[in-house]
Parts: structure tokens; sequence; C-alpha cells
């Protein structure tokens, strides 16, 4: 089991959205987190609902290449986000990705983030084992 959260975005979308930390649970179970910057913002002065599935779509997606062998991919084939409550700038989102089931061609994952003792999304999502 991994105790310490480790960058896994050093290039490419989430890079440029703020970065995100993650860390392995157990074997079907991780989390991932961030902190809420001016830019995620909304123009109602909340989180941007787009980088919240953003998030979701790369914690649940890490979650699913981790449990992959090192040189097997995946990608995100059907996802659904349900918004709860809202965060704001300075507000540390931990989200935690649960893996459901694994065939030979899909991985079904269910997560959710939260922020202190406040639910602020969930989702569930299917990735197809490329």
């Amino acid at each position: 089991m991994d105790t310490e959260f480790e960058q896994v975005s050093h290039t490419g979308f989430m890079q440029h959205n703020g970065g995100m930390l993650f860390r392995k649970i157990s074997e079907l179970e991780y989390q991932f987190k961030t902190t809420v910057q001016e830019y995620h913002l909304n123009p109602g002065g909340i989180t941007h609902g787009g980088f919240i599935m953003s998030l979701l779509d790369s914690g649940l997606g890490t979650a699913v290449h981790r449990l992959l062998a090192p040189d097997a991919r995946a990608a995100t084939i059907s996802f659904d986000v349900k918004f709860i409550s809202g965060s704001s700038s300075g507000d540390v989102l931990l989200g935690t990705a649960w893996v459901l089931k694994k065939t030979r061609s899909l991985i079904f994952v269910r997560g959710e983030i939260s922020c202190g003792e406040r639910l602020i999304a969930t989702a569930e999502g299917v990735w197809k084992v490329l």
C-alpha cells in the first residue's frame, strides 16, 4: 500500500490544469487530490464543472491505468457525473476511485470528490482496454 501522494500529471492536460496528486490505497481503491486555483472558477466564483469533470476523469482513469499492465492502455468510453456541492479557490479537493469490475476488455469505476466533509461530485465510468 502506498501512503504518500505523488505528482502524476507532469505533462499534458492535467498539468496545464494545475496538476494532480495520486496514491494507491489498495488494489481496487485509489485517491487523488488537487487545490482549486482562481483560474478554476466559473463567473459565479465556484469551481467550474468542467474542471471537476476533468479531475474525476483523470483520477479514475489513472486508477484504471495503475490496475493494468505497464504497457497496456485504456480510454474512457462512458462517463457520468453528478454535481452535489460547490467549492472555491484554495479548497483542497480529495477524490477516491473504486474499481468495481474488470473484464478482459472493460473496467468499471466509481468515484467521488470531497472537500473536507462536503461531497462535491460523484462519477461512474467505463474504460475500454485498448
